[in-house]
């Protein structure tokens, strides 16, 4: 035991804990791809390529946010991992491609091995959920620069697509319908905003506030069975205004009826209680749509998703009616 470390501020002790009561859910993830065990220093993966003429490997990264604060709030730990591995999933599953495995990075003020081992369950569940191997990560403790109750956790996920079977949007056209996947709530962005609006929101806000991040991964593959999807669009921070228009071909806009997407109410009270106007919502949130598709319009009506919007000649921008 290192007790001038440990004097410091940092218990190794408490991550050598830590590791292993998270190792059962690590190997829950683990698919034929995944070479070695937990432990290494890096993680080792074999992709499949079988079949494949040109394959490309798609990567994204991003953290969870400032709803981490509600998790802090209601000492509830094992939800956001989810929200991790969705926003890098979902990132990368709009080339196309399908993940292959994740890393996660907590940093924490004061390290709790069963509270870390709750955040990785967490991120374990959203990676079976999307399909991916858990297949490392880093857990730092890090007295002052972090409060003892509080920790951040980011992701990194890599994907791969064959280069012909990519969704880059080079094929879209005007007259193409936008078709829109609902989403599980606010997901995780906009939560400095939600925050600041909702002050002290009650037990059962706030936890209807945690709801995770929906995973698109397998809607995507579902949907590309039954129509060739042009585009994708997931929709999180910068909200509609910013990430629709991402997909889009220069010369191209986005024209949304916002009356064919039901808001959820929480949605609304946030923009009621906080005075927003609808342009700054539809800014921020997702307003009820995780991920925006783009298909034909005659592929539309087999997609089981409501048309939201369609392609215009434009400047790349969005248009809201």
């Amino acid at each position: 035991m290192n007790e001038s470390y440990k004097n410091a501020g940092v218990d190794v002790e408490a991550g050598y804990r830590g590791v292993e009561l998270m190792r059962e859910s690590v190997r829950s993830t683990y698919t034929k791809g995944v070479l070695g065990d937990l432990g290494g220093f890096g993680g080792l993966f074999a992709p499949d390529i079988a079949g494949m003429s040109r394959p490309v490997l798609v990567s994204g990264t991003d953290s969870v946010g400032t709803k981490l604060k509600l998790a802090f709030q209601l000492d509830k730990h094992d939800t956001v991992g989810i929200d991790c591995v969705a926003m890098c999933a979902n990132d990368v599953a709009c080339a196309g491609a399908s993940p292959l495995f994740f890393l996660d990075y907590i940093g924490i003020g004061k390290n709790s091995p069963e509270k870390v081992a709750e955040l990785v369950k967490g991120v374990a569940e959203g990676c079976r959920q999307a399909g991916a191997a858990l297949v490392g990560g880093e857990t730092a403790e890090l007295p002052g620069l972090y409060d003892v109750n509080e920790y951040d956790l980011v992701g990194f996920c890599v994907g791969m697509v064959d280069y012909d079977k990519r969704i880059d949007g080079s094929s879209i056209r005007p007259g193409d319908a936008l078709i829109g996947l609902p989403s599980a709530g606010l997901h995780s962005n906009g939560f400095s905003l939600y925050r600041r609006v909702l002050t002290n929101p009650s037990p059962e806000l706030a936890l209807e506030m945690l709801t995770p991040t929906k995973i698109y991964v397998k809607d995507i593959a579902s949907l590309r069975e039954t129509v060739t999807v042009k585009g994708l669009a997931h929709i999180t921070g910068g909200g509609w205004i910013e990430n629709i228009p991402r997909m889009l071909p220069e010369g191209l806009e986005a024209v949304m009826d916002i009356e064919a997407a039901p808001v959820p109410e929480i949605f609304r009270r946030i923009m009621t209680e906080g005075n927003i106007p609808l342009e700054d919502m539809y800014n921020t949130a997702n307003m009820g749509v995780g991920l925006v598709a783009c298909v034909s319009a005659l592929d539309a009506g087999k997609s089981g998703y409501p048309v939201i919007g369609k392609v215009a000649e434009g400047s790349r921008k969005i248009v809201l009616w």
